[in-house]
């Protein structure tokens, strides 16, 4: 079982966004990451999708998930800045199949985390890019293995 822990996609720059920040939306390198998502990351089972309700968070696994007919299940705890949340949901996922998809802030921390208490390699300068994934491999409930897939654009 692997849970994938996608950062969104590429977005519309912070600054000079005036509106919610949750509804900021993909840029359009960050439309052409999330359709390239689907074949990158076609070689991995998934029976759920989840996601931040930030819209450049739906944005990116969208195309993904309505290519394998799954719906996306939003939540707060994958919300910018919740990354006690984020950690805890993403330990409750470790007897899935599943993709999450959150931020930049909150991916850190789950890794420092996983890396610290459960010794996951993380490798010798751990990234976390726009629409990049980390395949969190898991066995007995526990995460034992992880590996960093780049962006695919």
């Amino acid at each position: 079982m692997s849970v994938l822990l996608v950062r969104h996609a590429s977005a519309d720059d912070r600054s000079p966004w005036n509106g919610d920040d949750r509804l900021r939306p993909l840029d359009e390198k960050g439309y052409r990451q999330a359709v390239a998502l689907i074949e990158h990351l076609d070689g991995y089972p998934v029976t759920s999708v989840m996601s931040s309700p930030a819209l450049r968070c739906v944005s990116t696994v969208g195309p993904l998930a309505a290519a394998r007919d799954l719906t996306i299940c939003v939540s707060e705890s994958l919300a910018e800045a919740n990354e006690q949340r984020a950690l805890d949901l993403i330990q409750s996922l470790a007897e899935t199949d599943c993709i999450v998809c959150t931020h930049g802030d909150n991916i850190p921390f789950i890794l420092w985390h996983l890396s610290f208490f459960d010794g996951l390699d993380l490798g010798p300068e751990p990234e976390w890019r726009k629409a990049s994934a980390w395949v969190l491999k898991t066995a007995a409930g526990r995460f034992v293995e992880t590996r960093y897939l780049p962006p695919p654009l």
